[in-house]
């Protein structure tokens, strides 16, 4: 795939840059410090090395289990970071949306997956023409709407999309295979929103016997696609359709591209499965104090705006004092979030503090910018991602 050109300018959040723009590379090529005014503050960044120990170590993790990975986009909408994974070996890339499969072909992505429903006629007009996208159907109105190929989707009690028994995803398997201009791939399903590994062990053995129960019938291709997978059970995944053979198995988590400090350290499989991993969290957002108005309180400048909220709150990780130095956040806690401050309970923070927060859930936080510096491991500015949300 392709990666466009990069250039900021003043709409670009986090850059200072009242006056003309910048390219990307012209950035790159003089290794600005974090520090030395191309930046302000709230600004996201992103560490090129932990990003790229997480890509490689996802690509070494499906090669060893005989997985295809198509990551889901959807987390970064990155071009830079998507042609990262694909050049480490993915399959494809998953998304969630028309509109997003459709950014990610005229970036020139050959393979997608539409982990959804697609209903939209205007989309799917476009879809009957584009090759090697695929969608999910889980109704027969979704089948008489949909042209294209398409892949029955299970769900569970209470989950998102999917029908809900082995019974519904014959009915809809079998009218999708008769209905013309259709082709049935395969069977996908997602685990990510069940709770407890009994659970998903059952979801998943469930996915597998609707797999043999289709492939018995004859209503799947000679070797059909079987995809699953969020980022907090994909070791469940690969361990319990292990045995589902003749089939593409395609692992889909996306979060993992940056992993973070919250949500998803507490929930990785890596945890479960330590010699596979780790992952390393990549995205922090510098923020600076601008008021300590009571004893026990300092307003931070960053908001909902800035910082995913939605599966955990930022966490405090590192102090900058204004005169350069360095101190630990021992104590510190962030309590809540308005459009554009940070509460946080703190006796030590003076105003002008900078704060280097790791983030929780990093799903919600790439959309909050459209340019992000990558930086180094000496807090070098080495590229700038764009993201096309």
């Amino acid at each position: 795939m392709r990666v466009p050109e990069v250039t900021v300018d003043w709409r670009s959040k986090g850059f200072w840059l009242p006056d003309g723009a910048r390219s990307a590379a012209g950035i790159a090529r003089e290794r600005p410090g974090l520090f030395d005014g191309l930046l302000t503050w709230p600004v996201l960044v992103l560490r090129r090395a932990a990003a790229e120990a997480n890509i490689a170590t996802m690509a070494a993790y499906c090669r060893r289990h005989g997985w295809d990975f198509a990551p889901h986009a959807k987390t970064t909408m990155a071009p830079g970071l998507l042609k990262a994974q694909l050049d480490a070996g993915a399959w494809g890339m998953t998304v969630a949306t028309a509109n997003q499969a459709l950014v990610l072909r005229r970036l020139g992505v050959q393979r997608i997956l539409i982990a959804n429903e697609v209903l939209d006629p205007v989309a799917l007009r476009w879809l009957a023409g584009e090759p090697d996208i695929y969608f999910q159907v889980d109704s027969l109105e979704g089948v008489r709407a949909a042209k294209g190929k398409v892949l029955v989707e299970l769900g569970h009690a209470h989950g998102r999309t999917g029908v809900r028994s082995l019974d519904e995803l014959e009915a809809v398997a079998r009218a999708a295979v008769a209905a013309d201009g259709l082709e049935l791939v395969g069977v996908t399903a997602y685990e990510g929103q069940l709770k407890a590994q009994q659970e998903v062990d059952d979801f998943l053995d469930l996915l597998v016997a609707g797999v043999d129960r289709l492939a018995k019938e004859g209503l799947l291709p000679a070797e059909p696609i079987v995809s699953a997978g969020g980022s907090a059970w994909f070791d469940r995944v690969i361990d319990r359709l292990a045995g589902v053979k003749n089939t593409r198995l395609v692992l889909r988590s996306g979060a993992s591209v940056t992993h973070d400090d919250g949500f998803y350290r507490e929930r990785t499989p890596f945890l479960r499965v330590p010699a596979e991993g780790p992952l390393a969290a990549a995205l922090e957002i510098w923020a600076q104090v601008t008021s300590t108005p009571e004893p026990g309180l300092a307003l931070v400048g960053m908001g909902k705006r800035d910082a995913p909220f939605d599966e955990g709150l930022p966490v405090p990780m590192e102090i900058r004092r204004v005169d350069g130095s360095y101190a630990a956040t021992t104590g510190i806690e962030v309590t809540k979030l308005n459009d554009h401050h940070t509460y946080m309970a703190a006796e030590n923070l003076v105003p002008g503090d900078l704060i280097r927060f790791g983030i929780s859930h990093p799903c919600t936080a790439f959309d909050k910018w459209r340019h992000i510096p990558v930086i180094d491991e000496d807090r070098r500015v080495v590229d700038v991602l764009e993201t096309y949300f």
